[in-house]
C-alpha cells in the first residue's frame, strides 16, 4: 500500500511517524473518511470543507493547499489500484498537530502531520440491507458539546470506541448513544433517523451530533420528495415505538435498523420509507460525485 505522508508517497513499511507526534500522544488531530464510486469521489469538496472547519476549530493548519487536494486524492487511489471501474475506494485523511516536545501547548509542534490512506472499500453485506441490523443503547453517553464540540471530527475517538465495545460485547451491529439529557444522539459512526406515522425524524445538531454529510443529503432529498421532516430532541421511548429506523453515513448510505435492545422495531423488517429513501439516494447519487 502507498501512503501519502507529509510531502511524499511512501510504502506502508516506511510510513512511520514519531513517538513525539501529538496525534499519538494526545489525540490532537482531525480526520475525514471519504469514499469513491468508481473513480468519482462522493461529496469530495464537502468532506474537505469539513476537514478544514475541524482543523480551524482546533487551530491546526492544513498543510495541503486547497487546489492540490483533488490531484493528491486521485494519485492516492491510482497508486493503490482503487477508485476505478472494478474497485471503489475508501479514503482516510488524518491531520495531527505534528511532532513536538511533551506538553499540551500546540506551539510545541511547528509542522502538522498529514496522512492520506486509500484501500478497497468493503461495503456492508447485502443481507444487512435486506434484513436490517440491531442496535443496543450504550451506557456510554455522547460527549457533552461544551466539553468537545461534535462538529470537530477529532481523532480523539475514545467516546465512540467505548460505545463500540459495548456493541461488540452484546453481539450487536452497533451502539446508539444518548446525550447528556438522555435524548437520542447518534451511533458510533453514523447518524440516526426514524419514522413515525409517515414523518421522518432525526436528532437535531443541538443534541450533540456530528453534522453528517449523508444525513444532510437524506434530509434534502426527503424535502424534495415532499416527505415530512422533523429535527428535534427525542427520547428512547419515541424510538422504540417508531414504525421504522435507519442509519446513514458515507460508506453505509442508508442502513435499516430492525431491532433495538433485542426488541423488534416496527414490523421487525426494513420499512417502506427506509427502502424508498435509499432508492432515491441511489438514483440521485451522480449529483454528489466529483472526479
Amino acid at each position: 500500500m502507498w501512503i501519502y505522508l507529509n510531502d511524499r508517497f511512501v510504502d506502508d513499511a516506511n510510513a512511520m511517524i514519531s513517538v513525539f507526534d501529538h496525534g499519538l500522544l494526545y489525540g490532537d488531530g482531525v480526520y475525514e473518511t471519504i469514499r469513491s464510486y468508481g473513480d468519482q469521489i462522493f461529496m469530495r469538496d464537502e468532506h474537505l470543507d469539513r476537514l478544514r472547519r475541524s482543523a480551524d476549530a482546533i487551530g491546526l493548519r492544513v498543510p495541503v493547499a486547497e487546489d492540490d487536494w483533488p490531484a493528491l486524492l486521485n494519485e492516492a487511489m491510482q497508486r493503490n489500484d482503487v477508485g476505478n471501474e472494478q474497485i471503489d475506494a475508501y479514503i482516510r485523511i488524518t491531520l495531527s498537530r505534528g511532532v513536538g516536545d511533551i506538553g499540551l501547548d500546540p506551539a510545541l509542534c511547528p509542522t502538522p502531520t498529514v496522512i492520506v490512506m486509500t484501500k478497497p472499500l468493503s461495503p456492508p453485506p447485502p443481507h444487512q440491507y435486506q434484513s436490517g441490523v440491531d442496535l443496543i443503547v450504550a451506557k456510554t453517553r455522547r460527549n457533552y458539546p461544551g466539553a468537545l464540540d461534535p462538529q470537530i471530527k477529532s481523532t480523539s475517538f475514545l467516546n465512540n470506541i467505548l460505545a463500540k465495545r459495548e456493541a461488540i460485547a452484546a453481539q450487536a451491529f452497533d451502539s446508539l448513544l444518548l446525550n447528556w439529557e438522555s435524548h437520542l444522539a447518534e451511533c458510533t459512526v453514523s447518524n440516526l433517523f426514524f419514522v413515525t406515522n409517515g414523518r421522518l425524524r432525526t436528532p437535531s445538531l443541538a443534541c450533540g451530533i456530528l453534522d453528517g454529510i449523508t444525513r444532510r443529503i437524506i434530509l434534502s432529498l426527503a424535502r424534495e420528495e415532499a416527505i415530512r421532516v422533523e429535527e428535534g430532541a427525542y427520547t428512547l421511548d419515541q424510538l422504540v415505538q417508531a414504525d421504522e429506523c435507519f442509519l446513514t453515513n458515507t460508506t453505509m448510505e442508508v442502513m435499516p435498523v430492525t431491532s433495538v435492545n433485542r426488541g423488534p422495531l416496527g414490523t421487525g423488517k426494513p420499512g417502506p420509507l427506509t427502502r424508498r429513501l435509499h432508492q432515491i439516494f441511489v438514483t440521485n447519487r451522480p449529483r454528489f460525485l466529483q472526479a
